[in-house]
């Protein structure tokens, strides 16, 4: 087959429009299909389109919306023209896509009608130039503000073509057009913001080269063909999905199916089996979901089963049976479920290996673009994420003598360029000779195989994948009243947060020291659930509370006034 020519994503889509043309490249499950022909000259109409109304090469343009064939025809619409995509999660909060919005300098925005009100009622932080995405539609504000901008971008744009015919006339050139088209594997593609929190957001600059590199090396672990059909239903913004769900399967000819409507079980199921994915791609939650509420109770529901399924040949054999059901509630054609964003549960793992369920698992960061270590179905290890992928490094930082133990450090063509507008955090995280501090610690064994044993950072993942920063909520909920210090920590899958009361200030407000035991109980727990209420309301859907908890005695802390969150976490 036709080697790329360079690792950029324009090389990429070129390559594939020549060589699947006629073949489906996009979808959804009940509507419209692309081939690779049409995906091509839609993007290159787009990509027409933000030149023609001043995008230039290096201009920032975010892109939220659900999933659709419209996210990467876009994607590529803005990355193949030189400019520069900014994807945000669709569960961010309104203020946190505002401030993503500011931050990166966004130029235009594609957005689809579900967040199409929300960013014009912010019209003072808009960008001028606004698409829906459903059907590409500009969108016009009708202020007089925007009709005199209008006009002085119109008069710049005439201005600019005298300026052109101009300097033809006299046989020069304008070089800032001629490099427009001149498309570098190093030039950045995509800033993908791990948080959107105003004041610590990371933004993760990634180059076309990063995003090629590790799209490639992940056919280490699974080689895609034309005859592959993916069920994409992750966020296409989330950097696991847009990688492995969405270049690599353009890249080998493969079509990527998505689902119009919210993907309730029903919805699901219907798409299942009507796609018969080939592909899928998922967090541990929806396995284990299926696990814990389908499977499980099966090996229950009576005396002899549940007595018989204790004998391990007899529960082997009933996984086994469990298996082959679940590969045909997939649809009956899967030959590769990857699993990653979080770990596994151990009990779900076990019963999918016995299941000889097609399960992968992998391993990465944002940063990494994202995968640095994976392992194809039926080569994994219990509790590995299997070994480095191909032209990817990584070594164990100072390991522990007596278990190997020690920080994952990474390495290679995948690797991000900085955080951007943020060269401090971006010196914490790279070192000179280009290794990735990833803040995980882990150990490996003697084959090379990657066992990830926790985070040394505090950063939480959530049971989708997202990243939740304790630090953020734990700043909102500071600055409520009768709230001296607190700490957010995740348990059990739940999101849960203590907080050290003032409780000279809720004497002072409620008067508690006038109160009976049982009414100042009651007074805290109606506090604990209006401070939960508050908060939920700032945060995105991925980072609510479940729940408040008090925390009597103040926190334990480090000389620098740090809470030590190792005592009060697991």
């Amino acid at each position: 087959m036709e080697k790329l020519s360079s690792l950029n994503l324009k090389a990429l889509l070129e390559r594939s429009a020549r060589l699947f043309a006629g073949h489906p490249a996009l979808a959804t499950v009940d509507g419209e299909q692309l081939t690779y022909a049409v995906l091509y000259n839609r993007v290159q109409a787009i990509s027409q389109f933000l030149k023609d109304n001043g995008i230039k090469p290096g201009d920032k343009v975010c892109l939220i919306s659900e999933n659709m064939p419209n996210w990467p025809v876009a994607y590529f619409s803005i990355t193949t023209m030189g400019a520069v995509v900014v994807p945000v999660l669709p569960d961010f909060h309104i203020n946190e896509i505002m401030h993503i919005i500011r931050h990166s300098h966004s130029k235009a925005v594609f957005t689809s009608s579900r967040f199409l009100d929300a960013i014009l009622e912010n019209e003072k932080n808009a960008p001028g130039l606004i698409m829906r995405l459903d059907d590409f539609k500009q969108i016009k504000r009708s202020s007089r503000k925007d009709i005199l901008q209008d006009i002085l971008e119109k008069g710049e744009k005439e201005l600019g073509k005298i300026k052109q015919a101009a300097l033809q006339a006299i046989g020069l050139r304008d070089d800032r057009a001629s490099d427009a088209t001149d498309l570098k594997d190093d030039d950045v593609a995509a800033i993908i913001y791990t948080s959107g929190t105003t004041g610590h957001s990371k933004g993760v600059v990634l180059t076309h080269k990063n995003l090629i590199y590790d799209a490639r090396a992940s056919e280490s672990v699974i080689k895609l063909t034309t005859e592959d059909r993916l069920l994409s239903i992750l966020p296409l913004a989330h950097t696991y999905e847009c990688t492995l769900g969405m270049i690599v399967p353009l890249m080998n000819g493969s079509c990527v199916y998505y689902i119009s409507k919210p993907p309730t079980p029903t919805i699901l199921a219907k798409a299942l089996a009507k796609v018969k994915p080939t592909i899928m791609l998922s967090v541990p939650l929806v396995i284990e979901k299926i696990y814990k509420m389908r499977i499980q109770p099966q090996f229950h529901k009576n005396v002899l089963i549940h007595s018989l399924y204790k004998l391990p040949f007899v529960r082997r054999k009933l996984h086994r049976i469990a298996g082959n059901k679940m590969i045909e509630l997939f649809g009956g054609q899967l030959r590769f479920f990857g699993i990653g964003g979080a770990a596994l549960a151990p009990d779900v793992e076990r019963f999918l290996i016995e299941a000889e369920f097609p399960y992968a698992i992998g391993y990465g960061l944002t940063e990494t673009s994202p995968l640095v270590a994976g392992f194809a179905p039926f080569a994994g290890r219990y509790r590995s994420t299997g070994p480095a992928i191909e032209g990817v490094e990584i070594k164990i930082h100072q390991p522990n003598p007596k278990n190997g133990e020690g920080e994952i450090w990474l390495r290679g063509g995948n690797v991000m360029l900085h955080y951007y507008k943020d060269p401090d955090t971006t010196k914490e995280v790279l070192t000179d000779d280009g290794w990735f501090r990833s803040g995980d610690l882990g150990y490996l064994d003697s084959d090379g195989y990657l066992f990830i044993r926790g985070r040394s950072k505090n950063v939480i993942v959530g049971s989708s994948g997202e990243n939740i920063y304790p630090e953020q909520i734990e700043a909102l909920l500071n600055e409520l009243d009768c709230v001296q210090e607190s700490l957010v920590y995740q348990d059990g899958g739940q999101l849960l947060a203590r907080i050290h009361l003032d409780y000279e200030r809720l004497d002072e407000k409620f008067g508690i020291n006038g109160m009976t035991e049982k009414e100042v109980q009651q007074k805290k727990v109606e506090l604990m659930e209006k401070f939960r209420s508050e908060i939920n309301e700032k945060v995105s859907s991925f980072s609510r509370l479940q729940k408040i908890i008090e925390q009597l005695q103040p926190f334990e802390k480090t000389p620098t006034q740090k809470i030590k969150r190792y005592l009060y976490i697991n």
